[in-house]
């Protein structure tokens, strides 16, 4: 079995390296941003105004939910252990420089997320249902000709899989260790309370995730945002130098210091982007599959919805992470992921800021488990139809209370692997659709201007 999971290990190195999914990943972003000539950028103000006028106004457009809905859905799947693990990973094995190129990566995944919503709600479909269905298995099925049929398949395999681990055990067993360190909560009870919860929301679909996403984002969004804004108000004379210190570190590299081992230019870049494109899945194909059940006829207007979930997720909240883990010295306690930022929090908000990372962990998880599930669901779904629907729910529950008892680092692995697996149809696809992204985005600004 060691030898086994060691070469999965290894396979998962080459997949995640720094010679096949990462620069992938970022000459797709950069390749869109320039194409597209900077417009998620430019045009930040205009989508937070669409998103806005669109929570306050009835849409009768075609659609399950809304596309707020559509966008917590997401969130819900991306908003994760990634804000709070993945950013104290990033900082402990890259240093502080790893957040500026977290910043870079998410610059340019705006890009990607946008032009995937862009390319699911312009080639989505309805299934036997009368659900609203896309994401790239259905913009590679109906964009690009049959002979990229296979390539569909493929990222709906890849995607049925990957959910399991990253979306649901590997969610399920954070929240139950969690419980279990800071309440003395026996695994297998938080096993059953979460799928008990868990079962209760899937078995509505995806208007009842949407529901359910819509009140928990934001609510648990907001006081993990102002509990951090707070350690960082305190601190704010820190700033200056806590800024200079990202920067540096970014290009010189991070020397060893308390409890800090040191970094590297070139691990500071890979740990700051493959932590931030685990955090946001700008590229992944994962969000755009709740995007294409928006209710909208307009297939720009949802993809500038879209890329605000990566502004939100990465620059906003993984920031302000990253800003009290500095701020607050946690960085050099030689603690690391979830251990490192509960420090930062509890020393920033004198011992009670811990329990506000349990309460955000456990939250952002269990909704994670949500999100994904509708991901999984819709990938067996392209595979197997609607029939696979109820037998994927019910392994999916089951998966949620397994995941809280085992361990996990072989789960972890295969995760990865099919992650960067179904990644790698959808990006050829957005490469190949991008004339399609352009031309769309175009004429919308021109009739618009």
């Amino acid at each position: 079995m060691t030898t086994f999971q060691d070469n999965l290990s290894i396979l998962s190195s080459v997949i995640w390296g720094e010679y096949l999914l990462i620069p992938i990943l970022a000459f797709v972003g950069i390749y869109l941003t320039i194409g597209l000539i900077a417009m998620p950028w430019r045009k930040l103000p205009l989508a937070v105004q669409i998103l806005w006028q669109g929570r306050k106004k009835e849409n009768k457009e075609s659609g399950d939910i809304s596309p707020f809905q559509a966008l917590m859905t997401e969130l819900s799947a991306t908003v994760g252990t990634g804000n709070i693990v993945g950013v104290a990973t990033a900082i402990y094995f890259g240093g502080p420089g790893a957040i500026f190129w977290m910043w870079i990566i998410a610059l340019f995944g705006m890009a990607t997320k946008y032009s995937e919503a862009v390319l699911a709600v312009t080639y989505r479909e309805k299934n036997e249902n009368g659900d609203f269905v896309g994401g790239p298995m259905y913009y590679i099925k109906n964009g690009l000709n049959k002979n990229w049929r296979w390539m569909a398949g493929l990222f709906a395999f890849f995607g049925m899989f990957a959910a399991f681990g990253i979306g649901n055990m590997v969610q399920s067993n954070s929240v139950a260790d969690e419980m279990f360190t800071t309440f003395k909560i026996p695994f297998w009870l938080t096993g059953m309370v979460m799928s008990l919860c868990v079962s209760i929301v899937i078995i509505g679909g995806v208007k009842r995730i949407a529901k359910v996403a819509s009140k928990l984002i934001p609510f648990m969004a907001i006081i993990y945002v102002f509990a951090a804004l707070i350690i960082v108000l305190i601190n704010y004379d820190k700033i200056p130098s806590v800024v200079m210190l990202i920067i540096q570190s970014a290009f010189n590299g991070a020397a060893a210091s308390g409890g800090f081992l040191g970094a590297s230019v070139w691990m500071a870049i890979r740990m700051g982007f493959a932590r931030g494109i685990f955090s946001n899945e700008a590229g992944l194909g994962s969000g755009p599959i709740a995007h294409a059940a928006a209710k909208t006829n307009n297939p720009v207007n949802q993809g500038m919805i879209a890329m605000l979930g990566v502004f939100v997720d990465t620059i906003i909240i993984c920031s302000l992470t990253a800003f009290v883990i500095l701020l607050t010295g946690a960085f050099e306690s030689g603690h690391k992921g979830a251990s490192m930022t509960s420090l930062a929090f509890s020393t920033g908000l004198y011992g009670y800021g811990g329990y506000i990372v349990s309460f955000g962990l456990i939250l952002f998880a269990f909704t994670t488990i949500l999100g994904w599930s509708y991901y999984g669901e819709r990938c067996a779904s392209y595979l197997f139809g609607i029939k696979i629907i109820f037998l994927y729910r019910f392994f999916w529950i089951i998966a949620t209370f397994i995941g809280a008892v085992i361990k996990l680092e072989l789960v972890w692995i295969f995760a990865d692997i099919a992650n960067g697996l179904m990644a790698l149809p959808n990006l050829i696809a957005l490469l190949l659709l991008s004339p399609v992204i352009f031309i769309k985005t175009k004429h919308y600004f021109n009739r618009h201007s």
